[in-house]
């Protein structure tokens, strides 16, 4: 068995709400020429070319918060996580579980939400994504929104989100080349991570469990950076980062990075060894973020498959990232 933890579906009925209240957004007028995104029979002929593989879904942009007023944001939620529901109870051989949307510009309405998802619904964890219409995840209006889920004992999964409005440069209105998109993500999540570790999320919170999409962004890939800050140069040692003193850190902070989760969603297999070796296997779960490819999802999930089969580590190891990690943190 695999499954696939960070993929993304969205339902008829919430496409056609989302079309009501964003017309001319892109996963009104673009999203559906994936069918394997918003046809579930689509998504059930794809997963058939892959034998065993299980998918844990989630909706796919735009965060609730940026197409919808706080007054509507939690009925949108609420049919989000009712629609993904249906489709894991019409066919839990395919789909064990679902990520449950959030009204993330209502806190109140997101703490119901959490536990009516969780509890009646089944949702095995929430999705959020890396600033709330450009407010920091850390900021502490959000924090009751992580100690649920601690009290629930399920996943935080962070979803990068940046659009062709954040400019390369300070002198432009608008980013170009979709530098937004292919560098801009993997930036955002590690930013993201970051501000939520300086905070003392970890200290205040060490059972939280927070998967960092694709791979972590950039974190596997600049270690050193992490242990070294510009600060510390100067007035630092190798133990001391200033920074993270005033910040009241309790450990070295390459020691909070190491505490997140992260998912194979890169489709590449050297970045995938170097994400592999930051985090390690206990922390690596297998994910695709499929269908999102120019191959209706065939190319994001064979590559993905691809690239942690060519990791060199034991068949128990292997078994651990496809489907044991996440069996123990969703508690599937």
């Amino acid at each position: 068995m695999i499954i696939d933890v960070f993929n993304h579906f969205m339902p008829k009925a919430y496409l056609d709400r989302l079309a009501k209240l964003a017309p001319d957004h892109i996963a009104v007028t673009a999203f559906p020429r994936l069918k394997p995104l918003v046809d579930v029979d689509a998504r059930l002929r794809l997963l058939d070319q892959f034998g065993d593989l299980r998918q844990v879904i989630c909706l796919a942009n735009p965060p609730l918060e940026l197409v919808a007023t706080p007054a509507q944001s939690p009925e949108l939620a609420r049919l989000a996580n009712d629609t993904l529901a249906e489709v894991c109870g019409s066919h839990p051989d395919r789909f064990p579980a679902f990520i449950a949307s959030l009204p993330m510009n209502n806190v109140d309405a997101c703490l119901t939400e959490i536990d009516r998802a969780v509890t009646q619904l089944g949702a095995r964890g929430i999705q959020v994504f890396t600033n709330v219409a450009g407010k920091p995840l850390s900021a502490g209006e959000f924090r009751p929104i992580f100690e649920k889920m601690v009290a629930h004992d399920l996943p935080v999964f962070v979803h990068p989100m940046r659009g062709p409005q954040f400019a390369d440069y300070a002198v432009e209105k608008a980013s170009e080349n979709e530098i937004w998109f292919s560098f801009g993500w993997p930036y955002e999540t590690t930013a993201c991570m970051t501000r939520l570790i300086y905070s003392g999320i970890f200290d205040e919170m060490p059972t939280l469990k927070i998967i960092s999409h694709h791979m972590g962004g950039m974190i596997p890939y600049f270690g050193g950076k992490i242990k070294l800050g510009f600060r510390q140069i100067f007035f630092g040692t190798p133990e001391q980062n200033p920074i993270a003193q005033e910040c009241g850190l309790k450990k070295p902070p390459i020691e909070y990075f190491k505490m997140l989760y992260a998912d194979t969603a890169l489709g590449e297999e050297a970045p995938t060894r170097c994400g592999h070796a930051f985090f390690g296997t206990g922390s690596c779960l297998f994910a695709t973020d499929a269908p999102f490819d120019a191959e209706q999802g065939r190319g994001l999930i064979a590559n993905s498959l691809r690239a942690v089969e060519a990791l060199e580590i034991s068949r128990t190891e292997h078994e651990q990232i496809f489907s044991g990690n996440a069996k123990r943190l969703l508690r599937l």
